[in-house]
């Protein structure tokens, strides 16, 4: 018997299969928890179950219009906004997603258990650079969206895309000479900072 893609998942759900829905949510929950673990901290497990909430309902849910999966995090930078500009009305400022970061907006959010120093050095180096950019260079370096599909996420045109990805790796090493961390691990951080551009590259022209 073929497995069922992700709309007939969402429709089988929505229809009351309590099975359906859950395979679902297994299918994409370990990507939508590494959307939210570097940007919510302590609220990332909420904010997770708020985006499966939205894809339930059925006046909010997925139309077809694009890949499920594309929906999805489009729904969990929606999740993910919501929540900043709730904390920063709280605190009668506005938020500007393309200037703050994490480290801006959540003052103290406890930075991410991780083994290697390179990785926690990587982690809080993405904190600390413009929340827009963040997600753009995790969507596409961790979670392989396409150029196409991250327009579609951020809801912007795919050559401001391409111009976020170059710029991301430049603030990324603005933001580790800010960090104090062993020299082998800066080494492995700029190691994989130039795969990346390869992979921008690669994009650039088509291959990805």
């Amino acid at each position: 018997m073929p497995t069922p893609d992700d709309s007939e998942l969402v429709a089988a759900w929505r229809a009351g299969d309590r099975a359906a829905g859950q395979a679902l949510v297994e299918r994409h929950y370990d990507g939508i928890v590494r959307f939210f673990r570097t940007k919510a901290g302590p609220h990332a497990d909420d904010l997770v179950q708020r985006v499966f909430l939205v894809v339930a309902d059925p006046d909010r849910g997925f139309r077809g219009e694009s890949s499920f999966r594309t929906y999805l995090f489009g729904v969990a930078r929606n999740v993910l906004l919501a929540h900043y500009r709730g904390r920063t009305r709280d605190a009668r400022v506005d938020a500007d997603f393309s200037v703050q970061s994490v480290h801006d907006l959540a003052p103290g959010l406890s930075s991410i258990a991780a083994q290697r120093a390179d990785e926690r050095l990587l982690f809080e180096a993405l904190q600390r650079i413009p929340l827009d950019i963040q997600m753009t260079l995790e969507l596409f370096y961790w979670e392989d969206l396409t150029i196409p599909e991250l327009a579609a996420v951020l809801e912007i045109p795919e050559g401001t895309v391409k111009s976020r990805l170059h710029r991301g790796r430049a603030l990324l090493e603005q933001a580790m000479a800010q960090i104090v961390a062993p020299d082998d691990a800066r080494e492995s951080v700029r190691v994989k900072l130039g795969q990346w551009a390869a992979q921008m590259q690669a994009a650039a022209h088509g291959d990805a």
